[in-house]
């Protein structure tokens, strides 16, 4: 294909960002049209969230477009959950028996602001903010927007047009609103919402809690989570119902109420949170929702990627990673120098769907562990032979988080089937008293566990193959 052509990304967020710079790179015009300010020059929203958890399947995005330096200067490891049970007593539950796996916290703003710079250094990259745009007519390949400084509206034109736009994509809205073509789309909501909140260092980059940890306060039909920030900092996010529970975001009206919650629940955490109440009332309370959607392409026009496509919850941190390895398998794709852009979408999709699907089931599946299943006794058993298990024989087994977090080379879907398998096959095992944790943890009492759970999970996958339900 032509590499001259001229490619229009709606959205500057994270995906269109890292898209437009790999996009530069193979030597395409790319125009990107973001409808908010220019985040360089203005100061993000208060209640959206300032940072993330970035892993491997990110990062393999990031060494495409090699950054993997600069980014490494933005991240703060976080080697496990530190569970903080209703007395205030901890223990750290780490992510993998393997020292080299864990998880970084890192800034949405400096990882955008990154990329955005990287990009704009292309003679081949142009960036205009306050732009919304407000439809797509994707048999035109047109796009039109609304100027925010003039309050004008326009046409702009582009062989192809990508949205990478977020969970509210205006070109997936002009997909189903023309109904040109047989288009599917599905948006369901938890019934939790998130409001975001925040623990102040003491003094300038002093922290008050573990720095290498994302603290989780779980209490079975909510939580409360806590991430690191490099200034000493920890961002804050409550998950809690609006409307069920003798404690939902519908009741919590008042400051009492609000200090009465964290007293009963949350005391070691309201110790450090003098800002509770100022934030509590300030930040918005926002949604939780999956959104799943096909086609993603119209043709050889125009694309879905990132959030646009398949926005998931956030309980997997894997909301960004997905989206950088959604630009990955687009440039795998792109290096087999097919005919048309409407063989590369197709091929694209056909590949991506499916393990896109995979995740956002994965996040709902993580939210009921995190917030209930983590301070469950024999799910700590579990952890506790997982790590075992990876540490000791770390190329037979990973867990069900690791073969998501760590294992890039994996598929989600694939990495969803083996890893509910596991699941169920320690689960069971346990909780029908065939295995136990040992005494002594060593290979010659470990091995005989990890055979009886790599028998028992082979056993639930030929079953659920037998059945039709790997899927």
């Amino acid at each position: 294909m032509n590499k001259q052509q001229n490619i229009l990304i709606i959205g500057a967020g994270l995906c269109g960002s890292l898209l437009a710079l790999r996009l530069a790179q193979r030597g395409y015009n790319v125009s990107i049209y973001e409808k908010r300010p220019d985040l360089r020059k203005v100061k993000m929203s208060a209640g959206r969230s300032i940072n993330l958890a970035f892993s491997n399947r990110g990062n393999k995005g990031i060494k495409l477009v090699e950054l993997e330096e600069k980014i490494k200067a933005l991240c703060i490891p976080m080697k496990g959950r530190m569970i903080h049970d209703a007395h205030g007593n901890t223990f750290q539950s780490n992510y993998s028996g393997k020292s080299h796996e864990f998880i970084n916290s890192i800034s949405r703003r400096d990882l955008n602001v990154l990329l955005l710079d990287e990009a704009e250094k292309h003679e081949n990259v142009n960036i205009y903010f306050n732009k919304k745009c407000k439809s797509v007519n994707f048999e035109k390949t047109t796009a039109l927007f609304k100027d925010y400084s003039t309050q004008t509206e326009f046409v702009e034109d582009a062989d192809v047009i990508i949205a990478t736009d977020g969970a509210g994509s205006a070109m997936r809205k002009s997909y189903y609103l023309e109904k040109k073509f047989l288009f599917s789309f599905s948006q369901n909501y938890l019934s939790h919402g998130y409001k975001e909140l925040s623990i102040l260092p003491k003094t300038p980059g002093e922290y008050q809690l573990e720095k290498n940890a994302l603290h989780i306060w779980p209490r079975g039909d909510f939580m409360l989570i806590a991430l690191p920030n490099l200034d000493g900092s920890f961002t804050v996010t409550l998950f809690l119902s609006y409307h069920d529970g003798k404690y939902n975001f519908n009741n919590l009206a008042e400051e009492n109420d609000v200090l009465e919650f964290f007293q009963n629940e949350f005391p070691d955490a309201l110790a450090i949170m003098p800002n509770l109440l100022g934030d509590f009332f300030k930040n918005p309370t926002s949604p939780l929702g999956t959104i799943k959607c096909t086609p993603w392409h119209y043709k050889g026009n125009t694309l879905l990627m990132g959030d646009a496509a398949h926005a998931i919850v956030p309980f997997y941190g894997q909301g960004m990673n997905a989206s950088f390895e959604d630009v990955v398998e687009l440039d795998n794709i792109l290096d087999k120098n097919l005919s048309t852009w409407e063989e590369v979408f197709q091929t694209y999709e056909h590949q991506r769907k499916q393990d896109t699907d995979a995740i956002a089931d994965l996040a709902v599946d993580n939210f009921h562990e995190m917030k209930d299943h983590v301070a469950n006794p024999i799910f700590q058993e579990k952890r506790k032979l997982e790590m075992a298990f990876e540490q000791h024989f770390p190329d037979a087994y990973a867990s069900k988080y690791a073969l998501v977090t760590f294992n890039e080379n994996m598929g989600y879907h694939e990495a969803m089937l083996k890893g509910r398998a596991q699941d169920k096959a320690i689960l069971n095992l346990l909780n029908d008293g065939v295995i136990a944790y040992p005494n002594t943890v060593n290979l010659k009492t470990l091995k005989p566990i990890l055979e009886k759970v790599k028998t028992e999970t082979n056993a639930i996958l030929d079953d659920n193959r037998i059945a039709g339900l790997n899927y």
